[in-house]
Parts: C-alpha cells; structure tokens; sequence
C-alpha cells in the first residue's frame, strides 16, 4: 500500500510539470523550455514499461540466452475458464463503459482501472502477469467497453472522449454533421450509422484476429536479442517521431532507469501511470469545484455522492491496513 501510494504521488507530481493553464506559472520545470508543454504520456509509458522490461531482462543476462517456452495451445476456452472470466468481464465491462462516458478518459485508463479493480478483487490477484487469465480478460473488457463509452459524450453532446473520437469528431464537422443533443433528430442517418459500425467493426475484428492469434504470439519465439532490439528501436522511433525532440529520448531514457529501480524494489508501475493519466483532470475539477463553491472546502462533503465517493477511497486506503494488522493478531 504504501509503495502504491509512493508511486501514485510521483504520478501526479509528473502529470503537473509544465505551465498551470489557469495561472501561467511555470511547475516544476527548472528552466527547461522543453518542459514547458509538460511530459507526454507516451513518454512516461514506454519507459516505465517497455524500456524498463529491457533493462530488466539485459540485467537478469536474457539478453542472450534463450528460456524454453511452451508451445501455443488451443484457442478455445474450457467451461472451467468461462465461469472464471465471467466475473471479471462483466465488472470491468461496467467500469470501462463508465470511464469511456467520462470526457477526456478514454480506454487506457479503463484497462488500468479494470486490471487494478480485478487485481484487489481477486483472491489470486498475486498471480497476475504470471498468466492468469483473468489478469488478461479484465483490462480487455474495459478497454472494449470504454471505447463504446467514449462515444456516448461525441453523439449526445458534442464532447470527444477520448482522442479517436476527437478526430472523428472533425471528421464529422467537414462533413457538415453537428454532434450533440440535435443530432439525433436531424442526421439520424448518420448516428445510426455509427452505432451500426461498431457491430460491424467487432464482427471484422473476431474473424480477422481469431486465425491470426498464432502468428501474432509467434513474435515471441524470435531470438531474445532481437526481440529487445526492436522493442527499443519502436520506441524511440514513436517517440521520436511524435515531437522530433531529442529531449524526448532522453525522457524516456529516464523513465526507463525509473521503470527499472521500480522493478527491482517492488514498486507498483500502475499507480504511477494512472496517477500520471487522472492527476491533470483530478487537479481542473477540484478548482472548478472551489472556485463554483467560493474557496469553500466543504463543496467536496456536503453532497452526497461526493461523500460516499470519498468514504469509498477511505475504506479502499483502510481495508488493506485493517487485514494486515488482523494477520499479525492471528499470527501471534
């Protein structure tokens, strides 16, 4: 608990770097023009992730020797394993939908939250990344769900939720479509149209990823030095190739190192991540919250839902502690 709550804090200490929208101020940048803009998620991912699991493996020596692995076994799933993931699936799908409604949210964080929610649910949560398949199906249904989430913003109000729906968007407004509360009524065409598209478009994807399942895990049979070759070769190219900064490779350089001691003390990489992907809207919506309620800080525990959501958090940050402390009285 307390190494997640580390690693969340320094999330959001990244996700603040650069100038406050609201003031001008420059925040944690020390001098540097290059972090004006602030530190790009790509940046801060493939480092604490991809870049960090080649160091990591470079250190453990499997940069050359090669670790038998099993063959690839059937595609279909057991009785057994659809009673497994039934839970998951259906808790993450909920979640992920109603993190895709959020704006701005968008499917990455509904992965991380689903996998986080199942990880704490799950009574071998310490097993996931080890291939439980629950560790797989979670995220995956929160990230399907959130991208249908995602859309519900872009149609009924205008708002895109996510950056694919940005670019749809504008798509939409070359086209002469105007997305929101009337569009219904006007293009009803083109709504029902997108909402056919994403039956169509899951149909496509089922026939066209099921035969190429294999092949695609075929990638990991490649020679180990080859294979961590050309994970950090794709990640400097993306992200050099979305600033064309040098400054960026550095960054992820850095990120990498952190990804690394991360690793090595056990220290969790998803706080990190959402704590980086929430910490910007968490900050916008407790000052629009003080700044409707006047500077008043009882805005955030006179309501309701505000309450209960924050009694919620509570009790998540509690339970763990309550648990350990009852382990160390049945111990003795």
């Amino acid at each position: 608990l307390v190494k997640g709550l580390i690693a969340a804090v320094v999330g959001v200490i990244i996700s603040i770097v650069g100038i406050d929208m609201q003031t001008g101020t420059e925040r944690y940048t020390f001098g540097s023009i290059q972090l004006l803009d602030g530190i790009d998620f790509l940046v801060v991912a493939l480092g604490i992730f991809a870049l960090a699991e080649v160091f990591y493996m470079l250190l453990r020596g499997g940069g050359g020797k090669e670790v038998p692995r099993n063959a690839i076994g059937s595609l279909k799933l057991t009785r057994s394993e659809v009673k497994e993931i039934a839970g998951p699936i259906g808790r993450s799908s909920v979640l992920g939908f109603f993190t895709g409604v959020l704006p701005g949210a968008g499917a990455t964080i509904g992965s991380f939250l689903g996998y986080s929610m199942e990880k704490r649910i799950a009574k071998d949560g310490h097993t996931f990344g080890q291939g439980n398949i629950k560790g797989v199906a979670a995220p995956e249904a929160a990230n399907n769900a959130a991208c249908t989430g995602s859309f519900v913003p872009l149609l009924t109000l205008g708002v895109p939720g996510s950056g694919t729906t940005a670019v749809l968007l504008g798509a939409l407004l070359v086209m002469g479509v105007n997305p929101g509360p009337m569009m219904l009524e006007q293009r009803p065409d083109v709504f029902w149209s997108v909402v056919a598209s994403m039956y169509i478009g899951n149909i496509f994807l089922l026939a066209l990823n099921l035969p190429l399942i294999p092949y695609i895990a075929k990638i990991l049979d490649m020679p180990r030095p080859l294979l961590l070759s050309l994970i950090l070769i794709f990640c400097m190219i993306g992200v050099y190739g979305m600033s064309f900064s040098v400054f960026d490779l550095l960054l992820l350089l850095g990120f990498g190192l952190v990804g690394l001691g991360m690793r090595l003390f056990g220290f969790p990489a998803a706080p990190l991540i959402l704590a980086l992907i929430l910490g910007n809207i968490m900050e916008e919506s407790m000052r629009r919250a003080l700044q409707i309620s006047g500077g008043d800080w009882t805005t955030f525990v006179d309501k309701p839902i505000a309450l209960g959501l924050l009694l919620v958090a509570l009790l998540s940050l509690g339970l763990p502690l309550l648990k350990k402390r009852r382990k160390k009285r049945t111990a003795m």
